[in-house]
Order: C-alpha cells, then sequence, then structure tokens
C-alpha cells in the first residue's frame, strides 16, 4: 500500500507543474478532478475528489473518496469515503466515514470512521478514530479515542484529556521504556513496547491484501493517466505518437536524460556548494520516473486498442478505456519474474522521452524532413 500511495502523491504533485496558472476543472462520471496553483472545490453532489496544486481546499462534502496532494492541503467537508492526502500541511477538518492515509511535515485530522494510517513531523489528532491506527511522527498531540490497535512510532507525546485506546497500543522506541503511557490511555496489560528496528515495522496485515494493493495500483494509474488526458489532451496526444512512431528513440533519450540528472547530482555533490540541489534533482529524477510510467502506460493501452480495430481516441471515454487497459496491461507484465521488472523500466525511459521532447525539443531529436 505504501507504495501505490507514493505513486499517488508524487504523480499527482506533477500534473501543476504542466497545467496552467488557473485551474483545470473536469468532471466526469460524478467524479470531480482539480489542478492549478490554487484550487478549491466547493460544489455539491460530487462522488470521489482529486485535487492537485500549491493550495487545495475542498469545501463541501463528497459522496467518494478524496484524494489531495499539494503544499497545502485543508478538507472541510465530509467524506463518505476513504481520504489520501499529502503535502507540507495537510489539515482533514471533516468527518472521514472510511480510512485515512495521511503524509506531511505538519498534520491535524478528527473524526475517522476507519482506520488512521498517517506520518508527519508534527501531529494532532482530535476526534474519534473508529479502527485502528498506524501513527509515525516527531511531535505527536494525541488528543483522540481509538476504538481500535495503535502502533505508533513517536519522540514526543502530547496525551491529551481525551486521549484512549480501547485495543492494544504498541509503541516502538529507541530505548524500551522511554515513553511515558498513561494508564488511563491505556493499562500496562494492554501495551506492548518495542525497539524501533527496520525489520520490526507495525504489521503488514493491517494494510490491503496484495490482490487489492496489485488492483488499487491499476485504479491509481489508470486515473493518472485519465486526469492527464483532460487536462492537456493535446500535449499527451503528442507524447503518444512520438512514442508509437519513435519508441526505441524515446527509450534512448529517456535514457539519456535520467542519466544526465543522476550525473548532475553526482557533480553538484562534489563541489559541496551545489549540495542543497542535489535534493531537488533526486525528487525531479523520482517524479519523471513516476510521471513517465503513467504516460508510457497510457500509450501502450493506445497502442492495444488501435491492434484491436478500435477507433482514433478523439472523446474522454475512449481515452479512458485505454487509460484502463495500459494499467491493467502493465500491472499484469510486472507479475513476471525479472521480465515484469525490465517492462517498467523500459516504460517508465520511455515516457520520461516523451516528456523531454514534449518540454525542451532537443534538436537531435527534431524530425527529419
Amino acid at each position: 500500500m505504501t507504495r501505490q500511495f507514493l505513486i499517488l502523491i508524487a504523480s499527482m504533485l506533477a500534473i501543476p507543474a504542466w497545467a496552467d496558472d488557473d485551474p483545470a476543472h473536469f468532471d466526469f462520471g460524478g467524479d470531480s478532478f482539480r489542478a492549478g496553483v490554487s484550487v478549491s472545490h466547493d460544489a455539491a453532489g460530487a462522488d470521489d475528489l482529486f485535487l492537485a496544486g500549491d493550495r487545495v481546499t475542498g469545501k463541501t462534502d463528497i459522496t467518494g473518496s478524496a484524494f489531495l496532494a499539494g503544499r497545502k492541503v485543508t478538507m472541510e467537508g465530509a467524506v463518505a469515503g476513504d481520504v489520501y492526502a499529502a503535502g507540507e500541511g495537510v489539515a482533514i477538518q471533516g468527518d472521514v466515514s472510511g480510512d485515512a492515509s495521511l503524509l506531511g511535515r505538519t498534520v491535524s485530522v478528527a473524526n475517522v470512521g476507519g482506520d488512521l494510517r498517517v506520518a508527519a513531523s508534527e501531529l494532532r489528532l482530535t476526534g474519534i478514530i473508529g479502527g485502528n491506527a498506524i501513527i509515525a511522527g516527531d511531535d505527536v498531540t494525541f488528543d483522540s479515542e481509538v476504538g481500535g490497535n495503535v502502533a505508533l512510532g513517536a519522540q514526543r507525546v502530547d496525551w491529551g484529556d481525551a486521549a484512549s485506546i480501547a485495543g492494544q497500543l504498541i509503541v516502538y522506541e529507541k530505548e524500551l521504556g522511554s515513553l511515558e503511557v498513561p494508564e488511563r490511555v491505556a493499562s500496562i496489560d494492554r501495551v506492548e513496547r518495542r525497539i524501533a528496528e527496520k525489520q520490526d515495522e507495525p504489521p503488514q496485515s493491517t494494510w490491503r491484501p496484495s490482490i487489492d494493493d496489485f488492483l488499487f495500483e491499476v485504479i491509481v494509474v489508470a486515473v493518472l493517466a485519465i486526469l492527464i488526458a483532460a487536462l492537456m489532451p493535446t500535449r499527451l496526444a503528442g507524447m503518444q505518437n512520438r512514442v508509437l512512431a519513435r519508441p526505441l528513440h524515446t527509450l534512448w533519450l529517456g535514457f539519456l536524460s535520467l542519466s544526465a540528472v543522476t550525473g548532475a547530482s553526482v557533480l553538484l555533490a562534489i563541489t559541496i556548494i551545489g549540495l542543497p540541489l542535489v535534493a531537488a534533482l533526486a525528487l525531479l529524477a523520482i517524479i519523471g520516473i513516476i510521471f513517465g510510467y503513467v504516460i508510457a502506460t497510457y500509450v501502450l493501452g493506445v497502442r492495444l486498442l488501435l491492434a484491436a480495430g478500435r477507433p482514433e481516441l478523439d472523446s474522454i471515454g475512449n481515452r479512458a478505456i485505454a487509460a484502463g487497459a495500459g494499467a491493467l496491461a502493465a500491472a499484469v507484465i510486472g507479475l513476471i519474474p525479472f521480465l515484469g521488472w525490465l517492462v517498467a523500466i523500459a516504460l517508465a525511459l520511455a515516457g520520461i522521452g516523451a516528456i523531454t521532447v514534449q518540454l525542451v525539443r532537443p534538436a537531435f531529436f527534431a524530425e527529419t524532413v
């Protein structure tokens, strides 16, 4: 689940860089998609909600799940499904009926009906958590009632008056007994202390089973491809045509582009004064790989549909079918030992090559007359 969540976050953070300064709006099948610098959603009746930008705000209740990414993320409305959110600052103010998976520097969350998974530097928990909770943070304000079990790893915890844990509390700490747990929060017989080591992470059984992970990854990649197709159809069509016409050239250019970024990181690190830029280049490489993979899986889906005799993709419905077909095909191939990994790398590099041509159009890659 962690891998899929990171795919979602990195890809959605990359989308605003390609969008215009004005927010891009797209509604499809009851779902709402918004991307831009400052994005807000205040329309009633939305099912799933997708927001990406610098400042994103969900102001109204939704009947599905929320996927939110940005520098400052706020969800004011209630969410009937699950919430997936990441940013520098994340505030989930409305009630969440399902699960919540959150990542940020500062995170605050109120009522969650299902399970909570959260990692933050500064974390504030209030309200009621109906299920289990996996919590990782530096400074944690724990003023919440948890109906299930809790796995907690934190440097400092401020236990509020309302803090209580109905199930078992597993505390991960560098030195056993270093974190104080009041009896009113959890009785001593329900507190288990473990040394915080890499191989001793919270049990994986609390996450989705493997088959659900597979389906979730397919859905996330497909939805991201649909979102890109809706926000920038012309650019995506251009990249699609380049990959289909010259697949080996785009793959080679993707390899060169990624090599240039990683090589520049090494050179900057050697200069010492360029060290602050190394992290930025590493982030750029990661985003490029993820975004390239999404683009390439869409192109794979287009190729499969064309081979099946379907007409040109001139509608969002056909593009959605291509996105789903490509995501599913890539995921299935990815299950093949060794070959699947090579195909995934090739797809990512081909996508990076197409993006490079779209953004900088190197002269040596220009079409010959």
